[in-house]
């Protein structure tokens, strides 16, 4: 094989690798440049090599795509075979009975792999609105975010991240096992997210910490990681500085006006309990499905005297995405402590908007 066709190959197999064990949709999938390699000599390999990569990938063995989706998937690679091949595959029709005969066993995965070899698998819901939230699954900020921040690794190693509205956790367990963050706080506000999320935590490796900001001496290669549930209207500036972020990140959380202002009034709240401490940076992923909402959300941090500026766009595509016709972008923001006296207004909400897995200590703005 010429090496710029093994180069088509590999980008042909990585692709399939990506997408399956991603349980992205089937018409997403390089189904044109596949043909176009089974009318060669070596298609049954490619086909060979696309099984292994996809149903026979060790991560799918352990942690499998729905049986639904698998069955989807296989049909359509015998029925692209079928199409270029008149000799049937023994293999596939295998493959295919193997996942016939299998049970739905629930929870089913979506895996993500990281450039360093490593994976991110989660317990995804397969609907985009499930139980009354649309935090169930993975969305298209959070991948872009998860990219953007494994390609500026300093701006987390070492340091405390508090992220807002963690979702399914793939941009945090992403920057936990590529970034090397000192601590990594994962949040929401819906109970039912916040129990996936804690079981996406520890399916990766980690275990939640009674405290982020007192790690085990025990273990040093990982970062410290808790789980907290915030409630944005409700949660306080010292509790939110109770975590002594050195970054804030939130991702695709920028979707009604409400929770745009609930967002920023969080900010803003922490921005004011500051003091004499380094203003954190934060970071905030979205994509702009409704520009009103893009508009409001800068209006919004206008008010709010929160600085900001939009990153490049970067076109680095590391995980596997569905169709997305929309721009997503990066806001980096500044959460610089109010000069006018007395903090930001609404600096005092009722005391019960957060809880973490074991309470989290308080203290008082300065």
């Amino acid at each position: 094989m010429a090496p710029e066709e093994s180069a088509e190959a590999a980008d042909l197999l990585r692709s399939f690798e990506r997408r399956f064990l991603a349980a992205r949709a089937l018409r997403s999938f390089p189904w044109q440049g596949l043909e176009e390699k089974l009318k060669g000599p070596l298609g049954s390999k490619v086909l060979l090599d696309i099984l292994q990569k996809t149903v026979r990938h060790p991560v799918c063995v352990r942690h499998p795509p729905s049986v639904k989706y698998r069955r989807s998937f296989l049909s359509e690679l015998i029925r692209r075979h079928e199409a270029v091949q008149p000799e049937p595959l023994d293999e596939l029709y295998e493959a295919l009975a193997e996942v016939l005969m299998a049970q739905e066993a629930p929870p089913c995965h979506r895996s993500y792999l990281l450039p360093s070899g490593d994976t991110v698998t989660l317990t995804e819901s397969p609907a985009i609105v499930s139980q009354g939230t649309t935090g169930l699954v993975t969305w298209t900020a959070a991948l872009y975010l998860a990219e953007w921040a494994l390609d500026n690794p300093d701006t987390f190693a070492h340091r405390t991240v508090l992220e807002l509205g963690s979702g399914a956790g793939l941009t945090g367990l992403a920057i936990c096992k590529g970034c090397r963050p000192r601590a990594y706080v994962f949040s929401d506000g819906h109970s039912r997210v916040l129990e996936q999320l804690r079981d996406n935590v520890v399916l990766n490796g980690l275990t939640p910490q009674a405290d982020p900001a007192d790690p085990d001496p025990c273990d040093t290669q990982r970062p410290q990681v808790a789980v907290a549930q915030l409630d944005w209207d409700l949660v306080t500036g010292p509790q939110l500085a109770a975590f002594q972020p050195d970054v804030v990140i939130a991702a695709d959380v920028l979707y009604c006006p409400e929770t745009t202002r609930s967002l920023v009034g969080a900010l803003q709240r922490l921005a004011g309990c500051q003091g004499h401490l380094r203003a954190p940076d934060a970071y905030v992923a979205f994509t702009a499905r409704n520009l009103d909402t893009w508009r409001l959300f800068t209006e919004e941090l206008g008010r709010a005297g929160i600085p900001w500026e939009k990153l490049p766009r970067h076109s680095r595509r590391l995980f596997a995405y569905d169709e997305e016709t929309v721009e997503t972008s990066i806001l980096k923001l500044t959460l610089a402590a109010p000069s006018h006296a007395g903090g930001p207004p609404g600096d005092h909400p009722p005391q019960d908007g957060m809880s973490l897995d074991t309470h989290g200590v308080s203290q008082t703005c300065e």
